[in-house]
């Protein structure tokens, strides 16, 4: 009885937070675990004809859909460009926040500091579809900014397809997530630099130690569990976009037909086939693989990142 009391006390102080949480916990349940019971039409042969009950009932082909992909003519092509894409990614935009959030620490003028985080994170809330636009105005053929000013100065007698070639595909994107996602990144290293004794560079500075020794020995090392924790996050989300979180929506927006060969990755086959051709429980096997693979690469890092540092999830 006094258990309950407390709790209610509790509860009643934290109302407003407690509604928060409930809120967000009703919208997990609703749009994350409930459509988890979908799963099981990627063993199953499913046809949209068949309703919701079909889930259920359509016949079991167990692993039918799993072989088919595997085997499917486009299987290498889809992903080769899925892992070169969140690979390329990784390696590019993980650690310029890192860097980026370092040097913003080291400004000395406060306001100017202010300015540059401000501008720097504010691309984060820009629609992909925005910055889609964007793109497009930049690089376009016919009158693309950069095309125009490469003509202007001599380096190109002709405009450039960089929309419609295939190799101009991945460095668009990762200039791109760079631009989108750096600012807002750096503010998770900021906060892990702020929390760094100031008492340990006052000392390196009497030691004798100059900007770049006090980088590499007193802020890295303290921001070290930071780093980590964000690159297995990053990992697990490694098929999905990584730190931008968004390989769809860029293949989506910046690929079509011409770069194809480039731009096609999982997410977009997988709706290619789903909601294109309507072939939703191959479509549903495509996304359960994609998963799998996600939560193995999760797995994995955490255990290789407590090896070898010590410090993991």
């Amino acid at each position: 009885m006094l258990k309950k009391t407390a709790f209610m006390k509790s509860f009643k102080k934290q109302f407003e937070l407690q509604v928060f949480a409930i809120i967000g916990i009703i919208f997990l349940i609703i749009f994350s675990y409930i459509p988890m019971a979908g799963i099981i039409i990627a063993f199953k042969d499913y046809k949209l004809t068949s309703g919701l009950l079909g889930m259920f009932t359509s016949e079991w082909v167990g692993l039918k859909y799993f072989r088919e992909f595997v085997n499917d003519i486009n299987f290498t092509m889809v992903v080769r460009n899925t892992i070169a894409m969140s690979m390329l990614k990784l390696v590019f935009t993980f650690p310029i926040p890192i860097l980026f959030a370092i040097a913003l620490n080291e400004v000395g003028n406060q306001k100017v500091k202010r300015v540059v985080q401000t501008v720097s994170y504010l691309p984060h809330f820009i629609s992909w579809v925005v910055v889609y636009g964007m793109i497009f105005s930049f690089f376009n053929q016919q009158n693309g900014l950069i095309n125009q000013l490469l003509v202007k100065m001599g380096l190109i007698s002709d405009s450039l397809l960089f929309l419609a070639e295939a190799e101009y595909f991945l460095p668009l994107v990762i200039l791109s997530d760079i631009w989108k996602g750096m600012g807002w990144w750096a503010i998770i290293f900021l906060a892990a630099i702020s929390s760094v004794d100031p008492c340990l560079y006052e000392a390196a500075i009497v030691d004798g130690a100059g900007r770049i020794r006090r980088i590499w020995n007193i802020t890295l090392p303290s921001i070290k569990g930071t780093i980590i924790i964000v690159l297995i996050l990053s990992l697990g989300n490694l098929l999905g976009g990584g730190l931008g979180g968004s390989n769809f929506d860029q293949a989506y927006l910046i690929g079509n037909k011409a770069n194809f060969r480039a731009s096609e990755i999982l997410q977009t086959y997988t709706l290619r086939m789903g909601l294109a051709q309507g072939r939703f429980a191959y479509a549903a096997a495509i996304g359960l693989l994609q998963s799998v693979i996600s939560v193995i690469l999760i797995y994995s890092s955490n255990f290789f990142a407590r090896k070898i540092t010590g410090e993991g999830l």
